[in-house]
């Protein structure tokens, strides 16, 4: 362990034990040490050369008028059936059990956050183990993306789909509800591995009341300013103790 994240984890560690009610509000940059790209750094999805940018092959006109186009991209580049959490995964739904962390509000869909153990987990862009026929409505899980080729049909004959936010739709209005609530009500959130560019999430942070903003990302972001601490360092690697 470096010297620089020593001394980063230990404040972040001490910031942790001076407040009751912690919100965790992440990004992709959260599982990336899982072996998840994200899609906006050097190597990540948007890195990559495709016929279109990633951010039209996962948009809902694009679904709609090229589903099988559509879900080559998504089984290859969204979805990541082996990927298991990392140490801040696991710290979080420690300090969930102990109390300390209230909620998680998460941008990603790989639902990394249940499978280590979290509770109150905020999904603002779905998960790729939900998906549902968008003919009858009948749920299905990851398999039925994982395990068909093509277009995944339901047994009536509609289109599976992913229960993921694409671009071009809107949250669910519920679960901002949820995340709003929660962050108006924090008297601490950490802000992990999100560069803050994608809206309307990355606007929900003005909602925050609380006296402590810890930011924990590789690099720059609008809020570092205003953070009353801020690291570089790998979130997992700074959540491992």
């Amino acid at each position: 362990m470096s010297e620089q994240l020593q001394q980063d984890q230990q404040k972040l560690r001490e910031l942790i034990d001076a407040h009751q009610r912690i919100v965790f509000f992440g990004g992709a940059g959260v599982s990336t040490e899982s072996g998840i790209p994200d899609f906006r750094s050097a190597g990540g999805v948007f890195d990559e050369k495709w016929p279109y940018p990633p951010e039209v092959m996962v948009s809902r006109s694009y679904f709609q008028k090229n589903p099988e186009w559509f879900y080559d991209f998504y089984r290859t580049k969204m979805i990541f059936p082996d990927a298991q959490p990392n140490a801040c995964h696991r710290k979080l739904a420690e300090l969930e059990a102990a109390g300390k962390v209230s909620a998680v509000v998460t941008q990603n869909i790989d639902g990394l956050h249940q499978m280590a153990g979290s509770k109150k987990v905020l999904e603002l862009h779905g998960s790729v183990h939900r998906n549902y026929c968008v003919n009858c409505g009948k749920r299905y899980g990851l398999e039925a993306i994982t395990k068909s080729t093509g277009i995944p049909r339901c047994e009536c004959g509609g289109t599976i789909r992913p229960d993921v936010v694409l671009y071009e739709e809107p949250l669910d209005d519920a679960v901002v509800e949820a995340a709003l609530k929660e962050i108006r009500s924090a008297d601490m959130i950490i802000v992990a591995g999100t560069s803050l560019v994608v809206y309307p999430a990355a606007g929900f942070l003005h909602y925050f009341g609380g006296d402590c903003l810890a930011l924990v990302n590789k690099s720059e972001t609008s809020i570092d300013a205003s953070a009353n601490f801020v690291s570089r360092q790998p979130i997992g690697a700074m959540m491992d103790w």
